[in-house]
């Protein structure tokens, strides 16, 4: 199987379960067990809904041994290893590669909202710094830079960049890019909700919140599109937005976490500066699981 071929269709981004202030391992590993048992196609340890900007070094290291060790090689696993420091994002990325992941994502630096120039140098040495396959994580709302299609193109010729996760929502970024790369990057959407017309204009998966909850469901919708079957994965899909909208009602991971907790018992704790949910948003999540049948 070609690396190109490994990534595709539905890889969820993993919530890390806390238990009394530190991260609760086997809470993860169990949900990484059964994530590869449901039929999740990756996994993304230590991303966005992972909450790697309040992990310490040693929390973040060791979420991605453990996922690596509960995939088991079943699955591929693209660790989260970007930082707003580029010295950091390379000795993460550097773990990463030791630990055994078969890729890494990369977040646009935050906060120092460096140049156009800048971001090429950044991801540059940090893909020059291993040899596992990268992916771009474009995310301008919590970074505030959006990286062009003309950086990308530039990306390009690194050899090891293989892709992009793109959480920009706008559905014309596949092709504006495929006009300049061709198929040389892997296209996966980073919102649930574009899943079906990222795919239709060029995408090749998605990157995924919901299917912390639901991975069978949100994998049958990729799977519908990967066979060209769009009515089909439209009919799919249409019960799933409002558990999409539900999870991103407040900051993310909180909501998910949540539910989380409903479904699995893993404790609904998120790390500050995030707070618990408000009662509102529990009970939303809440009825929103029922009428979905996964409570």
């Amino acid at each position: 199987m070609s690396i190109q071929s490994r990534f595709h269709g539905v890889l969820t981004a993993l919530i890390t379960p806390f238990s009394n202030g530190k991260v609760d391992e086997k809470a993860f590993q169990s949900l990484v067990e059964w994530q590869v048992e449901q039929g999740i196609h990756g996994l993304v340890p230590c991303g966005t809904t992972g909450e790697s900007p309040t992990l310490s070094h040693a929390e973040h290291m060791r979420v991605v041994e453990l996922c690596i060790e509960g995939a088991g090689g079943k699955v591929p696993v693209m660790a989260g290893t970007g930082s707003n420091s580029t010295e950091e994002a390379i000795q993460l990325t550097q773990h990463a590669q030791k630990a055994g992941a078969d890729a890494a994502l990369v977040v646009a630096p935050y906060y120092n909202k460096p140049t156009q120039e800048g971001l090429f140098q950044h991801f540059k040495a940090v893909a020059e710094s291993v040899d596992i396959p990268l992916f771009v994580y474009n995310i301008p709302g919590r970074s505030t830079v959006n990286i062009t299609d003309e950086t990308f193109e530039r990306l390009a010729s690194i050899p090891n960049i293989l892709g992009i996760k793109d959480a920009t929502g706008d559905l014309t970024r596949p092709l504006t890019l495929r006009a300049r790369v061709g198929d040389r990057f892997i296209q996966l959407s980073g919102e649930d909700m574009t899943a079906i017309g990222f795919n239709a204009q060029g995408g090749k998966g998605l990157i995924s919140v919901t299917s912390n909850l639901a991975p069978k469901h949100v994998v049958a919708v990729q799977e519908a599109t990967e066979r060209g079957d769009y009515a089909e994965a439209l009919r799919l899909h249409q019960p799933l937005v409002p558990l999409h909208n539900a999870l991103f009602c407040e900051s993310s991971p909180g909501p998910v976490k949540y539910a989380a907790h409903l479904m699995r018992g893993s404790a609904p704790d998120v790390r500050l500066p995030l707070v618990a949910t408000s009662p509102a948003t529990q009970e939303l999540v809440r009825n929103t699981l029922k009428e979905l049948k996964l409570l």
